[in-house]
């Protein structure tokens, strides 16, 4: 586990259930060669052998795993700068990842300052009155966020166990990562109405996509505004809506009865104007970060084989920079 890993948890962890905490020797083996290591073997399905499945969970064999299988483990030396040249990858991510939360904050604290605490361009000119027991600006109003949902046609749904690790075709679902996987299914490929919100019924993850892509089956979501608001609003004030007082349940019948405010739309369009440059540099960044993450994926086996040297990697990355 990274410093920067540790600093994100905010406070002291432990392992959860069914999870190891290995303390590498360092006279023997570099800590983070070991994890690229383990990464590829898993990656490969190198270790797969290990894996019991004697009800809906796999479980594996850690102690025969440590007990019978032979790591390859090059002169420290050479772990440690094979450790260094993956971990420049996942440094440049973490960059881009930094840089895309600062964006949407951005974009997050302009919606705030403009449609939560009525600081909008002219607010000094407009009033502020009570609807239903609600301060709002004079001409704004309260809605429930299912009558501003349009509904269109959709394509294909994409199962989970039919996604391909590539493809033309990126797969938006309600997992934690961003992209599930891909397919090459043309009949899957959502590319009007865009962009367009995704939200999870069961994760309440909430994505916004301005690429086209196919849309995951079970618990997907897609979310487009009607007449009155964009898909930049839509997400920002969806963003806000808490759910988690629901627990483990279908939460798109609970986010259609939340209420948002419903401003007038040139005032919407203003904001949209100012927020969408900023979410379409979110999206450049999330693109360089798939294809950095793809060339890491493509040099750790190689790397760690020994089938690409160390230091011809080092000058081709030179080169680059």
């Amino acid at each position: 586990m990274t410093p920067r890993t540790m600093e994100l948890l905010g406070s002291q962890v432990t392992c959860a259930s069914f999870a190891r905490f290995l303390r590498v020797d360092r006279a023997k083996a570099d800590p983070a060669f070991i994890f690229w290591l383990l990464q590829n073997l898993y990656n490969t399905r190198a270790i797969a052998q290990f894996n019991t499945q004697h009800t809906g969970v796999a479980r594996f064999q850690f102690t025969t795993f440590c007990d019978t299988f032979a790591l390859y483990l090059p002169h420290i030396s050479a772990q440690r700068r094979i450790a260094e040249i993956l971990g420049a990858y996942d440094d440049l991510i973490e960059v881009n990842r930094r840089r895309m939360t600062l964006l949407e904050d951005m974009a997050r604290g302009l919606f705030e300052e403009w449609f939560v605490r009525f600081r909008f361009p002219g607010h000094e000119a407009v009033a502020i009155v009570e609807t239903a027991n609600y301060l709002i600006p004079e001409g704004w109003g309260r809605v429930k966020v299912g009558t501003m949902l349009r509904k269109f046609r959709r394509a294909e749904k994409v199962k989970k166990q039919d996604y391909d690790p590539t493809g033309t075709i990126p797969c938006v679902d309600q997992g934690s990562d961003f992209i599930g996987g891909y397919t090459h299914n043309s009949n899957a490929l959502i590319d009007n109405p865009l962009p367009l919100c995704v939200f999870g019924d069961h994760t309440r993850i909430l994505k916004f996509v301005t690429f086209p892509f196919a849309s995951g089956a079970d618990g997907t979501q897609l979310l487009y505004p009607t007449d009155g608001l964009t898909s930049e609003y839509l997400y920002f004030a969806l963003a806000r809506i808490d759910l988690s007082n629901q627990h483990y349940a279908r939460h798109f019948k609970f986010l259609k009865e939340e209420i948002i405010t419903l401003p007038p739309f040139d005032l919407v369009t203003r904001f949209t104007g100012l927020a969408k440059p900023l979410m379409k540099k979110v999206q450049n960044f999330r693109s360089q970060n798939r294809l950095l993450a793809a060339s890491r994926d493509v040099l750790l086996p190689r790397l760690i084989s020994g089938q690409l040297s160390v230091a011809a990697t080092e000058r081709e990355l030179l080169k680059a920079a």
